[in-house]
């Protein structure tokens, strides 16, 4: 069972479709993942300190307070960027310049010194240049303002020590993270995905549902193609195309019994009643057993050709006693004759059914009729009937459980069968018990054989 199970999931359509989902997803977030840290972890560093240093110099542009005359004379900064200025005040300044080069506005220990670019400030515009300011490395951005009719040049001092505590406090984690943010988009993608793919593939479900209703007895049916992806609609098409092609195949059989039975009805009775009036022939009896079983043959073709068409059955409420009491009597003689006693079994207070009389008439006929061929003489075929069954057993020899797969197959007869016939009697039962969706089973009891009809 487990190797069954396991075969089934390795070749599942569901189970395939969510592997390569999961792996194709995993190995595009390595890559990506693999590709950002890389570009991060090896991107000149100074392009990030430019980036960031020009970024701080606009927040500065923007937070700036003007006077009346239209003169820088305060910086509107929120608290933190504030605290940041005063916290590091050595390594992070700015200046305000009016359009000569004068400091008009400047951060704590920023008013005081030489300029910062010992070029004019109007050819450092949105570009960082590195000076040294006291000994010491700065990385200096400068921006162009207009405020009126007059023009500023904002500039922002960060210490080459700051830009580098920066660059590692936001590119240091980065490994790290981005290979949780894999991990966990993974995890979450592969959990999420089985529902995904379920709902993707119930249109398969159903239409594999619907297949697997198709019987001989229902071959008009046709799969639905109105849920179904597109790329499976050929194989529904062709699938139709198919039972199409197999409801004619079909249909042309039993035409062809039907049809060959009825033709050698006629000339049959013909044969036996030309024997009847040639006194001169003799083993007469021999040639009439033939016949009769020619005819019998001859008759159960067209009971299966009757079966085997659903339009055929006349649906309608049914009394089971009824029906055995009529098997019974008809069976009366033969019973007689081979010395067998039929005996009948009934529950009180049975329901009807629904079912097709004479159909169920044959059914139970054939059954009984091979009970009383199987049962030696003084032998008892029992008839018994509950509220869900009804179940016929013999006497008889018992059956063979190699054989009982094939029991209801047509024209199958066992090898060591000591009784004429076609190998029909029983696949006709089975037709009718289908047509009727219900079971028929053969097995062994005590005394003999035994077949159940569960309603």
């Amino acid at each position: 069972m487990d190797h069954m199970m396991f075969r089934y999931w390795v070749r599942s359509l569901s189970v395939r479709l969510w592997v390569s989902s999961v792996v194709a997803l995993a190995v595009g977030l390595t890559v990506i993942a693999t590709f950002v840290v890389y570009t991060f972890t090896h991107y000149p560093s100074h392009r990030f300190a430019k980036h960031s240093n020009l970024a701080s110099v606009r927040r500065i542009a923007d937070g700036l307070v003007y006077d009346n005359s239209a003169r820088p004379v305060a910086i509107n900064f929120d608290p933190q960027t504030a605290w940041i200025f005063r916290t590091v005040a050595n390594d992070l300044m700015y200046r305000v310049l009016d359009a000569s080069g004068r400091t008009v506005l400047a951060s704590r220990n920023a008013y005081d010194g030489a300029p910062w670019l010992q070029d004019s400030p109007g050819n450092a515009v949105d570009d960082v240049k590195e000076v040294k300011i006291g000994n010491r490395s700065f990385g200096v951005a400068t921006l162009r303002i207009r405020h009126g009719l007059d023009a500023y040049f904002v500039q922002i001092a960060r210490s080459a020590e700051l830009n580098a505590a920066i660059i590692s406090e936001k590119f240091d984690p980065l490994p790290e993270v981005v290979a949780f943010t894999t991990l966990i988009a993974t995890v979450v993608f592969g959990l999420t995905l089985p529902f995904a793919v379920r709902r993707i593939l119930r249109p398969l479900r159903e239409t594999s549902a619907a297949a697997s209703q198709v019987t001989p007895c229902n071959l008009k049916a046709r799969l639905s193609t109105g849920r179904v992806p597109s790329e499976i609609t050929p194989l529904i098409e062709a699938f139709n195309e198919a039972l199409t092609r197999l409801e004619n195949g079909f249909n042309v059989q039993q035409h062809f019994l039907a049809a060959a039975a009825h033709e050698l009805q006629t000339p049959l009775t013909l044969m036996r009643g030309q024997i009847e009036l040639q006194p001169e022939i003799e083993r007469k009896d021999l040639l009439f057993r033939e016949i009769d079983l020619m005819a019998r043959q001859v008759r159960q073709l067209l009971h299966l050709a009757e079966v085997s068409e659903s339009q055929n059955f006349s649906f309608g409420s049914v009394d089971r006693r009824e029906v055995v009491e009529d098997v019974l009597a008809y069976l009366a003689r033969k019973a007689e004759k081979d010395q067998v006693r039929t005996v009948v079994r009934i529950s009180d207070a049975l329901p009807l059914i629904r079912a097709d009389r004479s159909a169920l008439f044959i059914l139970l006929k054939n059954v009984v009729e091979n009970a009383i061929n199987v049962t030696p003489a003084t032998g008892v075929v029992t008839v018994a009937l509950d509220e869900m069954s009804v179940s016929v057993c013999d006497e008889g020899p018992g059956l063979n459980l190699d054989y009982v797969p094939r029991l209801f197959d047509r024209f199958w007869r066992a090898p060591d069968a000591r009784h004429d016939g076609a190998g029909l009697g029983l696949a006709i039962c089975k037709e009718i018990a289908t047509a009727h969706n219900w079971t028929i089973t053969a097995e062994n009891w005590t005394a003999g054989a035994r077949f159940t009809l569960r309603f």
